[in-house]
């Protein structure tokens, strides 16, 4: 059962003052991150309707794992906790995005890096020939030494 209020009315929605996620038939909502210090998006994730309560009353950033199929509090196996500075929801609230700043190592991706957008699409060339290049930023932790495997 979820915390939060339905709102039929599109004007209520869209300008009032109530938080009523439109989650989808999943019962999820997206959830864009970035650093609450340089405004770079770090991560895109998903929240069921717990997973954003949780992350509301704690300010500890709490996600639904559709691989795992259940709540994944980040940071909690890596030590790089995310403390939710700001949050935010879009217009027809049916996403939210979360300012954080980064605990631990500083870094919000499980390959140890910065983030989870670390390379750069070739673009200009047709889709198939698109290749991938890796940014400047190298990761931050060893991956192994920290979840005992590689991503």
């Amino acid at each position: 059962m979820s915390p939060f209020p339905t709102l039929a009315d599109k004007r209520e929605l869209e300008n009032g003052g109530v938080l009523a996620p439109r989650f989808d038939e999943h019962g999820l909502i997206t959830a864009v991150v970035t650093d609450a210090a340089s405004g770079e998006v770090i991560m895109l994730a998903h929240m069921n309707a717990e997973a954003l309560a949780r992350t509301i009353e704690t300010r500890i950033a709490t996600y639904w794992s559709r691989s795992r199929a259940e709540i994944w509090v980040k940071g909690l196996t890596s030590g790089n906790v995310q403390r939710v500075e700001e949050l935010r929801v879009d217009c027809d609230q049916d996403a939210v995005w979360l300012k954080v700043s980064v605990e631990g190592h500083g870094a919000s991706c499980h390959t140890g890096r910065d983030g989870c957008f670390y390379r750069l699409v070739d673009l200009g060339k047709p889709a198939g020939d698109a290749a991938l290049e890796f940014d400047a930023r190298a990761p931050k932790f060893d991956p192994a030494s920290v979840y005992g495997k590689t991503p």
